[in-house]
Parts: structure tokens; C-alpha cells; sequence
């Protein structure tokens, strides 16, 4: 009965503990509080902290990138112009420190040094789709430290990639078809049509129909200004249906009336940058700059970064769910991961192990029969030596035969010699003594 008590009044107080949000009750306030000012803390903190915009400048040699970021930005970024001769494509980095008001700004503009000038066209986007995953993978790494410094931290994420069409009024290239499919997951891509000054209105808009049918028909999926938000659902809306957007982009001001604008000097007159009778240039720099700047960092961190997380992490074996459809811990998909990590590494160190065992019985038996050879050539070298031994000691005990044969025999014909030289002079005295006798 106690214990039926007790468990009564557990479950008492569990029935008072509710989930953040659900049962929450709307009451009045009695007088200012001040959380009113939390915006105004996260601006001042924002403004504080500074932000980062990265932005990758896609398109082939000879588009004016350089000049239209210059334009852009309305300064004058160092750098030195590409060639084409690159063997591959390379992909530039340079990063600047902006001040404009009391706003910081570190930019960085990230270009693609030969796209598009090799014969081989094919390969053409992998360098850039693998220099996006690095710069997703370094995040990723950063935020799976320890001890993380987010907060300090560069985000070199390409929030904006501006792909640069060759403006041929006719149709895109299958280059650029193939690299936008690639590229569009990954990042924010914003078509433009560069040096729009090249192709007569007309064509221009015909050219912009072109690229957009032929962009639905591939099924490349471009940045849409978003129009969620009523304060620029509008010009957002609007601005959607001048995309790709036809640009001019000069450094160089002309006097025209009675002011300085930003314009490009041609025999025949003179086109205005900002100018949106002549061009789209303003229209770009409102839409990425001054109005979806952190609706493109958002998107970037929310939609493609978040892409890429999960596929890494579920390469990696980490779910929400298990089989069964229910919630999966971090800290259950872990230890899951870590015991099959672990099985995995004692079948492996088991197969070694059978593997080694295996190698030494057959290195033994190689050894030994290897060791079997040469105790076969030891007696075959050791029976050859032997017999060459007894051929020789048989023709050492012939030709000391031989010697002492001849050492008789001449031991005998000296002694022949002697006797003979001996009896030869006893016969000359003999002869000289009857000699004398007779006289």
C-alpha cells in the first residue's frame, strides 16, 4: 500500500512537468520590464562581432569578374588578371576587410583562374564542387571540436556563387549547363549575363528567356529572392522575374550632365552602369547586397550546409531513428557505432591473426624446404669433395711413386757411374806400371 502511494504521487508530479511550449499561458504585463531591447542587443552585438560574405565569381576568362566585383563594392580590390593558359582550373581566394558606417564587413571573393579556356571541358566543375565541400568540411570540423570557438571562428562558406554567362545570345553552353546542375545543392547560384552591352535589347531579351526555359528544362535550381517576408515580398517578387540578371561592370566615372557616373565610353555613345535603362547592375547590388545579403548566409547554413552535415554524418552511421522508427540518441547512436567499430576491429585483428599464423606456417615450410635443399647440396658438395680428395691423394701416392722410382734409378746409375769411373783407373795404372817395367 505504501509503495502503491508513493508511486501515485510520482506520478502526481510528473503530470505537472509539461514540454517547453505546450500549455504556455499569454499574461499581461503590470508595467515595462525592458526584453523589448533584445534587438536591439543583437544588433549592437552584431555590429560588434562584424560580419563575413563570401562570394564565388564562376565563369570563363575575359568576363569581367574582377571589374564587377570592383564595381560592386565601388573599390578597387588587388589582384592579379588571369591568363589562358592554366592547365586546369585553379580557384583564388582573397579575402578583405570592408568598413562602411559603423559596419564591418570581411569579404571574401573566391575566382575561378581558367574555367573554360581547356580543350577537355569535361572535369571542368570539380574543382570547385570539392573546394565547396572542403569549405563545408572544415566547418563541420569546427563544430564537431570539443571546445569549439564558432564565435572567432572564419566561416569561409560560399554564401553566393554569381555564374558568369558568356553573353552569345543564343543559348547556353553545355559547360555551363553541366556546372550549374553540379553547383546547385551546394550553394546560392545567381545567374548574370556579363558585358550585356555586347547584344542588342532585343536579343538580350530573348537570350534571357532562352537561358531561363532551358534552366527549367535541366532542372538547375537557382536562388529565389524569397518573398516570405511581407517588408520585401515585393521587390523580391518582381526582381525574380528579371533574373538572370544582365550586367556591365566599369571602374572608370564620366562626366555626364552635370555628374560623375560610373560608365564605359564606346565610339558610338556611352552605356551608365547604374543606369537600369541600360543595364541590371543596380538591380544586382540591391537584391545581393543590400536587401537578401543574410537571407543568402541563412540559406547557406540552414539548406546546403545542412545537406552536406547530414549526408557526412550518415555516412558516417549516425541517424535520428532506429529500424523501428523511434528517437536515436547521440550518445545510443555512439555506442552503437563504437561496438560495431569495435567488432569490426576484432574480426579484422582476428583475420590478421590467421593471416599471420598462416603466412608463418608457410614461411616455416618454405624455410624448411629451402633448409632441406641445402643440406642436399651440402652432401652433394661434401661427396664431391671427398672424391676429389681421393683422386687426388691416389695421384699425390702415384707421383710419389714415380719419384722415388726415379730417384732409384738414379741412385743406381750413379753407383754405375762410380764403379765404372773407378775400374777405369786402376786399369791406367796398370799400364802406366808395365810401362815403366818394360823400360
Amino acid at each position: 500500500m505504501e509503495a502503491e502511494a508513493n508511486s501515485g504521487s510520482l506520478e502526481d508530479s510528473w503530470a505537472f512537468i509539461q514540454r517547453p511550449g505546450e500549455g504556455c499561458r499569454t499574461v499581461p504585463l503590470a508595467g515595462h520590464v525592458g526584453f523589448d531591447s533584445l534587438p536591439d542587443q543583437l544588433v549592437n552585438k552584431s555590429v560588434s562581432q562584424g560580419f563575413c560574405f563570401n562570394i564565388l565569381c564562376v565563369g570563363e576568362t575575359g568576363l569581367g569578374k574582377s571589374t564587377l566585383m570592383d564595381t560592386l563594392f565601388n573599390t578597387k580590390f588587388e589582384g592579379e588578371p588571369a591568363t589562358h593558359t592554366q592547365p586546369g582550373v585553379q580557384l583564388r581566394s582573397n579575402t578583405y576587410d570592408l568598413q562602411e558606417s559603423n559596419v564591418g564587413l570581411k569579404l571574401t571573393i573566391v575566382s575561378t583562374v581558367g574555367f573554360g579556356d581547356q580543350i577537355n571541358k569535361e572535369d571542368s566543375y570539380k574543382p570547385i564542387v570539392e573546394f565547396i565541400d572542403a569549405q563545408f568540411e572544415a566547418y563541420l570540423q569546427e563544430e564537431l571540436k570539443i571546445r569549439r570557438v564558432l564565435h572567432a571562428y572564419h566561416d569561409s562558406r560560399i554564401h553566393a556563387c554569381l555564374y558568369f554567362i558568356a553573353p552569345t545570345g543564343h543559348s547556353l553552353k553545355s559547360l555551363d549547363l553541366v556546372t550549374m546542375k553540379k553547383l546547385d545543392s551546394k550553394v546560392n547560384i545567381i545567374p548574370i549575363i556579363a558585358k550585356s552591352d555586347a547584344i542588342s535589347k532585343s536579343e538580350l531579351t530573348k537570350f534571357k528567356i532562352k537561358i531561363t526555359s532551358e534552366l527549367v528544362s535541366n532542372g538547375v535550381q537557382i536562388y529565389q529572392f524569397p518573398t516570405d517576408d511581407e517588408s520585401v515580398a515585393e521587390i523580391n517578387g518582381t526582381m525574380n522575374a528579371h533574373l538572370p540578371f544582365a550586367v556591365i561592370g566599369s571602374t572608370e566615372e564620366l562626366k555626364i550632365g552635370n555628374k560623375m557616373m560610373k560608365a564605359r565610353q564606346y565610339p558610338w555613345g556611352t552605356v551608365q552602369v547604374e543606369n537600369e535603362a541600360h543595364c541590371d547592375f543596380v538591380k544586382l547590388r540591391e537584391m545581393l547586397i543590400r536587401v537578401n545579403m543574410e537571407d543568402l548566409r541563412e540559406q547557406t547554413h540552414s539548406r546546403h550546409y545542412e545537406l552536406y552535415r547530414r549526408c557526412k554524418l550518415e555516412e558516417m552511421g549516425f541517424q535520428d531513428t532506429d529500424p523501428d522508427s523511434k528517437p536515436f540518441s547521440l550518445q545510443e547512436t555512439y555506442e552503437a557505432k563504437r561496438n560495431e567499430f569495435l567488432g569490426e576491429l576484432q574480426k579484422k585483428e582476428e583475420e590478421m591473426r590467421q593471416m599471420f599464423v598462416q603466412r608463418v606456417k608457410e614461411k616455416e615450410a618454405e624455410l624448411k624446404e629451402a633448409e632441406k635443399e641445402l643440406h642436399e647440396k651440402f652432401d652433394r658438395l661434401k661427396k664431391l669433395h671427398q672424391d676429389e680428395k681421393k683422386k687426388l691423394e691416389d695421384k699425390k701416392k702415384s707421383l710419389d711413386d714415380e719419384v722415388n722410382a726415379f730417384k732409384q734409378r738414379k741412385t743406381a746409375a750413379e753407383l754405375l757411374q762410380s764403379q765404372g769411373s773407378q775400374a777405369g783407373g786402376s786399369q791406367t795404372l796398370k799400364r802406366d806400371k808395365e810401362k815403366k817395367n818394360f823400360f
